[in-house]
């Protein structure tokens, strides 16, 4: 018995050396891509400067923005089902790991039988009889080409792929949290804005009646002050229903359930002028970018995985030889079994090797590399919109900056330009008409500063999507990323 247990032993030992030499297929090398040295010049962070910028959306200085995030990031759907991938992926995995070592496997059999006595020259041999067996049964594929291990390696790279889905996803959920906030932040402040002029209009229209009672004004001043006050009611309930659906928008987001949603919402107290506005982010290298969007690192896994597929593909055209051996216990008496008189035992090797499959082999073979030829186009491709992002972003941020201080001088211009008019009006020196052109100028340019001050606010968020999220090392990448070939080998 310990003889031949040994022999396995033995061979499967050296077997396991021999792998590393022996994988078909190609290993996956990194593919070039021409990268420029620089951004154009921009207002961003030294590298210094980027050590606590993980959290990045809490540099906005918002509690409720913070604690929104955070009830997204925990029960959102689309986080969730990535989260559920890759709990499948990493399960997977495992399947290929176990699947590259030996399998043991225990049968018990009982059962009790005749056989003709008619059919046997043997005098006594026929009648009724039991038979017991206990048999534990060791099967071993040694992986002479590597096609387990490509299998592995393929499983290691799609595990990865997910990974980094899952980490795309929570990047853009968190982004799409930003944006949907700020923009429910800025609804709600023209809103007020609009609330408060409606009050200045309404006690302007009544200023006019008195005056045109008294006859120190005409009707079509009347009338023009009524209709400017109308207009703005037109538009209050319009900005009461774009506040509403943000508020639902955003509660999609942070995955309330349907019960939630239809009740009274509730995202904080909070006003667009306390969100502080960045003026700067964390720089990162061109070169870098590659590795920290989680968006091109996943198309990269997908690239991995399709490579370590054509291993797979070829090695299923070569010989396969799997060992086996057995060792158990069999008597017609269950009192007999685990006796020396009952044992059995056995090795044995067999090879198979497809002779004639009429092309289905190769075909397999030639769809793997057009599957590799695919993802490696999809790389490609998702790392240039990936730069095309960051090249739009970095231009939306620093114009969104002038527009910022632009709009900052307006309001103040146009403020000094109302209250000169109304003084003067007071005073009897300019007519009405004046006065309400100085309101309504003052009242626009109000509603674009915090539509300015929404664009650059979303506009920082975009930047730091496009530029992939938090300044940190991220474990979990390192977790699922081997070197090319490390899994055949390992």
């Amino acid at each position: 018995m310990r003889e031949w247990s040994g022999w396995v032993a033995a061979v499967a030992g050296a077997s396991m050396l021999w792998l590393a030499g022996c994988t078909v297929g190609p290993d996956y090398d990194a593919t070039g891509m021409d990268l420029p040295e620089a951004w154009p010049e921009h207002a961003l962070l030294s590298p210094e400067e980027t050590e606590h910028w993980l959290d990045w959306w809490t540099h906005f200085g918002d509690a409720d923005l913070n604690h929104v995030v955070s009830l997204a990031l925990a029960d959102n759907p689309d986080v969730q089902l990535q989260i559920a991938r890759v709990s499948e992926a990493r399960a997977r995995l495992g399947f290929a790991r176990a699947d590259r070592l030996p399998s043991l496997s225990a049968q018990g059999d009982a059962a009790r039988e005749r056989q003709s006595g008619a059919s046997f020259p043997v005098p006594g041999f026929g009648g009724v009889r039991n038979a017991f067996s206990v048999t534990g049964v060791l099967s071993y594929e040694l992986d002479l080409w590597g096609r387990v291990a490509r299998q592995q390696e393929a499983a290691r790279a799609l595990l990865a792929q997910t990974t980094f889905g899952r980490d795309a996803v929570r990047l853009q959920v968190i982004t799409d949290v930003v944006a949907t906030y700020v923009n429910l932040r800025t609804a709600q402040r023209e809103l007020d804005i609009m609330a408060q002029t409606l009050a200045s209009r309404e006690r302007a229209v009544e200023i006019e009646q008195m005056r045109r009672d008294a006859g120190e004004s005409d009707e079509l001043t009347l009338r023009q002050a009524e209709a400017e006050l109308e207009g703005l009611r037109v538009r209050l309930p319009m900005q009461r229903q774009l506040v509403h659906e943000l508020e639902g928008a955003l509660a999609v987001l942070l995955g309330l359930t349907p019960a939630q949603l239809m009740s009274a919402l509730d995202f904080g107290d909070g006003d667009l002028s306390d969100i502080l506005l960045p003026q700067a982010v964390p720089a990162v290298l061109p070169s870098a970018l590659l590795q920290r969007r989680p968006d091109v690192r996943a198309a990269e896994a997908e690239l991995m995985a399709a490579t370590a597929q054509i291993g797979v593909s070829q090695a299923a055209r070569l010989p396969q030889v799997n060992l086996s051996a057995f060792i158990g216990s069999a008597a017609i008496e269950s009192s007999d079994l685990f006796t020396s008189e009952a044992e059995t035992w056995g090795v044995g090797a067999s090879v198979v090797a497809p002779l004639v499959d009429f092309g289905r082999r190769r075909a397999n073979v030639d769809a793997a590399r057009a599957v590799r030829e695919q993802a490696e186009i999809q790389y490609r491709a998702t790392a240039l919109v990936a730069f095309n992002e960051v090249r739009d972003a970095l231009s939306l941020y620093d114009t969104s900056l002038e527009r910022t201080a632009a709009a900052e001088r307006q309001v103040s211009a146009l403020r000094r330009t109302r209250d000169v008019a109304r003084m003067r009006y007071d005073e009897g020196f300019v007519d009405f008409i004046t006065l309400l052109d100085a309101e309504r100028g003052l009242l626009d340019a109000e509603l674009a500063r915090a539509q300015v001050r929404r664009d650059q606010l979303v506009a920082t968020a975009g930047l730091f999507k496009a530029l992939g999220g938090g300044w940190s090392d991220d474990a979990s990448m390192e977790e699922v990323m081997v070197p090319p070939g490390a899994a055949a080998g390992e």
